[in-house]
């Protein structure tokens, strides 16, 4: 697990909120339920990520600091857990996985690339690739060409510090809110070799158009996407 330690100390903003991020949060809903279910996109509401990781020592209700990565399959909505040296040895150098959830309140969200070193699956045989788009979910029709993908230098998408960054949300010092970015969708070129849009929407229990309570229920991840299974670069879902 020397990787995922690694992924951490790299975070420095992180870093800084050690004794403020306890569970607190906050979401304007921006993507309602009748757009989340659009008949065609695979919808996860809720999926638990490290509920019992903390920031720092003495956070009440936490049993550990640190916060286990956990790895997803976009084919079958498997999550695997990375607990231990056994469990990245069976998974990480492997093309049977698609997204790694790492860092504080795994909210770092890396795709399955070998070649990138600080990538959970570095050194193994999968070449994903991922590019932000900047419109709403529902009006990304079609994936980029593969020139696109190659030229790409995203390696992770989580806490943006302004708008010209690739992360999927905002975080306020003032606050301690978590918010989603919206209109913005994330093509992936899979590690199999088909391409699917992803759209990461909420951290938080309930997936709530507005947290009031800072120990709110995290993490607890609401995303939807869409995978092409006849190969083409065809992802609507309207």
């Amino acid at each position: 697990m020397k990787l995922i330690a690694a992924i951490h100390r790299r975070s420095v903003f992180w870093g800084l909120m050690v004794c403020i991020l306890t569970s607190c949060s906050g979401n304007d809903d921006t993507v309602g339920e009748t757009t989340i279910d659009d008949g065609i996109s695979t919808v996860i509401r809720d999926l638990p990520g490290d509920t019992n990781g903390a920031m720092g020592e003495e956070v009440d209700g936490k049993t550990r600091q640190g916060f286990h990565t956990f790895l997803f399959r976009l084919s079958d909505q498997k999550q695997i857990w990375l607990r231990n040296e056994a469990d990245s040895a069976r998974w990480m150098k492997t093309l049977e996985w698609d997204l790694a959830f790492t860092g504080p309140y795994n909210s770092e969200v890396f795709v399955n690339k070998g070649s990138y070193e600080f990538n959970p699956g570095f050194g193994g045989p999968a070449d994903s690739a991922i590019i932000l788009v900047e419109k709403p979910y529902d009006e990304v029709d079609e994936a980029p060409s593969d020139e696109t993908f190659e030229s790409s230098t995203i390696n992770k998408i989580g806490w943006a510090s302004d708008q010209y960054e690739v992360g999927w949300f905002f975080y306020s010092l003032d606050t301690h809110i978590m918010i989603p970015i919206k209109n913005r969708t994330y093509v992936i070129r899979l590690p199999d070799g088909l391409y699917a849009k992803l759209e990461l929407i909420n951290a938080y229990q309930g997936n709530p158009p507005e947290v009031t309570n800072m120990n709110w229920p995290a993490p607890y991840f609401t995303f939807r996407y869409h995978v092409q299974e006849d190969g083409t670069k065809n992802l609507k879902t309207r």
